[in-house]
C-alpha cells in the first residue's frame, strides 16, 4: 500500500513540473510556412514567406480571383490581427465549396502559417478566433423531407 502511495506522489510531483508546450518555427527547405484551412467543404493550402504582401490564390492575384471586397477585407484579418501588413507574400490554392469558404478557409490557413512563421504571434491570433477551425457545415437532407428540416406542404384534403 505504501509503494502505491508513494508511486501516486512521485505521478503528482511530476505533473506538476510540466509546463506549457513550446511553440518553435516550421518552415520548409524554401523558408516557407505551410498551413492548410478549412471552412466548410473549401480546403486552402497555403505558404507564407517574408515579402511585399502580395496574395496569390490559384495562379491569380487576390483581387481577380476574390473580387468582392469584403472577401478581401476577411483575407486580410490575420495580417492586421498580428500587425503585418505588408511583410509576407502569400501564395494559396483553393479547392471545393464557394467562394465565401473559401475565403474563410485561406483566412483559416493564413493565420496558421503566420503562428508557424512566427510562434509569438499565436496570442494575438488565437485571441481574434483566427485559429479556431469553424467547424459549421451544411446538414444533411433526410429521407421524407424536402430540405434537411422543411416539410412538405400539410393538407388535409
Amino acid at each position: 500500500m505504501t509503494e502505491v502511495l508513494q508511486s501516486l506522489d512521485a505521478l503528482s510531483g511530476a505533473s506538476a513540473q510540466q509546463e506549457a508546450p513550446v511553440h518553435v518555427q516550421k518552415l520548409d527547405k524554401f523558408g516557407r510556412a505551410y498551413a492548410t484551412g478549412k471552412r466548410k467543404d473549401a480546403v486552402a493550402r497555403v505558404w507564407v514567406r517574408p515579402g511585399t504582401g502580395k496574395i496569390t490564390v490559384n495562379d491569380r492575384e487576390v483581387e481577380v480571383y476574390f473580387a468582392r471586397p469584403v472577401l478581401r477585407l476577411m483575407i486580410n484579418q490575420p495580417f492586421q490581427a498580428a500587425g503585418r501588413e505588408g511583410q509576407y507574400d502569400v501564395v494559396c490554392t483553393v479547392s471545393g465549396g464557394g467562394l465565401s469558404g473559401q475565403a474563410g478557409a485561406l483566412r483559416h490557413g493564413i493565420s496558421r502559417a503566420l503562428t508557424f512563421y512566427e510562434p509569438e504571434l499565436r496570442g494575438p491570433l488565437k485571441k481574434g478566433g483566427f485559429l479556431t477551425r469553424d467547424s459549421r457545415v451544411v446538414e444533411r437532407k433526410k429521407y421524407g423531407r424536402a430540405k434537411a428540416r422543411r416539410s412538405f406542404q400539410f393538407s388535409k384534403r
